[in-house]
């Protein structure tokens, strides 16, 4: 059997219908959350969306604060839900100094897939330009569960989940569960 043969059956018998947790990092809208004002999440809606006219499910969906612990529980909560399969956090993966994200994440991970981030950015800088190396975005395996870190903004939000995440999960998680 071909490579190219490997992973088409690999995907064939990968699930097609999983359960996600959407984790949205943003102060300002966790702070509006709080004081019940109106929160616009154009990017947190725009995953629920994807996610949905391809026949997954989202078990959750939660706005936090660019805050590691704050973070960290959110993840780690997701973990251990029966009804995700796969997480995605969105936002706080830049170099700011508020944007904790990614060393939040990755010591929770027990597989990174290094791919994720250098394809994210490859793809990206055909749209952005230079500007896409300022992304951190990483991807990886935790609990037999797919972790993605992805940036904030709408754009970038579309551009993983159509190219990389809803063409690749079901196959992440078929190995993220091999025994």
């Amino acid at each position: 059997m071909s490579g190219s043969e490997s992973v088409h059956k690999h995907k064939a018998e990968a699930p097609s219908s999983l359960g996600f947790a959407v984790i949205v990092v943003s102060t300002s809208r966790f702070r509006d959350l709080e004081a019940k004002k109106q929160v616009a999440d154009p990017s947190g809606d725009l995953i629920v969306k994807m996610l949905q006219s391809h026949g997954h499910t989202v078990a959750s969906k939660r706005i936090v604060s660019d805050d590691s612990s704050m973070i960290g529980q959110t993840v780690k909560e997701a973990l251990k839900s029966k009804d995700v399969d796969a997480i995605i956090t969105c936002g706080g993966t830049g170099i700011t100094p508020t944007d904790v994200t990614i060393e939040t994440v990755a010591p929770l991970l027990e597989k990174e897939l290094p791919g994720f981030g250098e394809v994210f950015r490859r793809i990206s800088y055909e749209k952005v330009g230079s500007a896409a190396i300022l992304t951190r975005a990483i991807a990886g395996v935790s609990k037999e569960k797919a972790i993605f870190c992805i940036p904030g903004s709408p754009h970038a939000v579309a551009l993983a989940v159509e190219k990389l995440i809803l063409p690749e999960v079901g196959h992440i998680i078929k190995h993220a569960r091999e025994r």
